[in-house]
């Protein structure tokens, strides 16, 4: 085999050959870096199995934590490129499809509520007092991502049974405006919708379109209701009772409807998968739990049923929907009584 030529100093050449004592220890040190990967990963492959053998609680949790790191931040890199999208289009929510506007809504929380831990975590020796936390509190410390299929149904049924605690103060605001509407030529129809509501059942869709109006000025509307129903409203919504109280119950109220719009886009209701449809629900204020995939189905196409009839001017009504649809659901009373 012939040698390889080199260029010397001094213009004249050198043979070096391909074996010389450089290129061999630099092929010995790779030979070793693969050798010690290789062990090591070896040695994270056994411990796994030893930690699952003898701790299968322990390392069912590791597992479900490491998935959910991997699922939390491929949904966090895809929210900011909805959030680029949304700032490049001039169309607005218009632009975005259904799932990408549940992750405008829901990452921005999730990230809040996990950015703690992930930075406690980045701590040394910090993992023996986080993990145990986690274990104890996953629903306070962690978001759905990191969740059990069970844990994201109970949490959810928890979260639906706080909604479902402001139900009657909304309702009762209601009440409390139906005699300034004395004379106004829709007070016999809303007066019998919340009669039906006190009694157990539910208007139709037509009932409570017809009375739409109500609630694009007084005493119905976002800028008329009062201070105790707007705080109620932001109660039913888990929303905090800070700052900008009408106008953050107004981007609730168009975030809803351009998701309800995008469910039409994309083939409707009958479309979506079961988890789809129950995040639906709980979403809008329905304890889907224990209902026929069918019963839901056909709630939720009311619900869309009236979100396509409502404009920025009555978008009040769409946030009454949990109570004009959903108060006397026997799904939401088993949660509370």
């Amino acid at each position: 085999m012939r040698p390889e030529a080199h260029l010397h100093d001094g213009g004249s050449y050198v043979h070096q050959s391909k074996y010389s004592p450089a290129k061999l220890k630099a092929k010995e040190e790779k030979k070793i870096r693969k050798y010690a990967l290789s062990r090591f990963m070896q040695f994270v492959t056994d411990y796994q199995k030893r930690l699952e053998e003898q701790f299968p609680s322990a390392y069912s949790m590791y597992r479900i934590f490491m998935s959910g790191m991997k699922d939390f931040y491929q949904d966090m890199k895809r929210y900011f490129r909805v959030v680029k999208k949304l700032n490049s289009s001039e169309e607005g929510y218009k632009c975005l499809s259904r799932k990408e506007l549940e992750i405008y809504h829901q990452m921005p929380l999730d990230m809040i509520r996990v950015a703690p831990i992930l930075l406690f975590s980045a701590v040394p020796f910090t993992n023996y007092v986080i993990l145990p936390l986690l274990y104890l509190f996953p629903r306070q410390l962690l978001c759905y991502h990191f969740w059990t299929l069970q844990q994201r149904m109970e949490f959810a049924i928890h979260t639906q049974r706080k909604r479902l605690l402001n139900y009657r103060p909304v309702f009762r605001c209601l009440q409390a405006q139906l005699e300034s509407l004395q004379g106004n030529p829709l007070y016999d129809t809303w007066s019998r919708i919340l009669g039906m509501l006190g009694s157990g059942v539910h208007p139709s869709v037509d009932d409570i379109l017809y009375c739409r109006e109500l609630f694009k000025g007084d005493p119905y509307s976002l800028t008329h209701i009062y201070t105790g129903h707007v705080s109620a409203l932001l109660r039913m919504y888990g929303m905090h009772s800070g700052w900008r109280r009408r106008t953050r119950l107004a981007g609730r109220a168009e975030l809803i409807q351009h998701m309800d719009a995008a469910i039409v886009r994309e083939g409707g209701v009958k479309t979506l998968s079961q988890e789809e449809i129950r995040w639906a629900c709980f979403f809008r204020g329905l304890n889907p739990v224990n209902m026929k995939t069918d019963d839901a189905v056909e709630w939720l196409d009311q619900w869309i049923l009236i979100s396509k009839q409502v404009d920025k001017t009555s978008w009040s009504l769409l946030l009454h929907c949990p109570i004009l649809l959903a108060y006397n659901q026997p799904s939401n009373w088993s949660l509370i009584y």
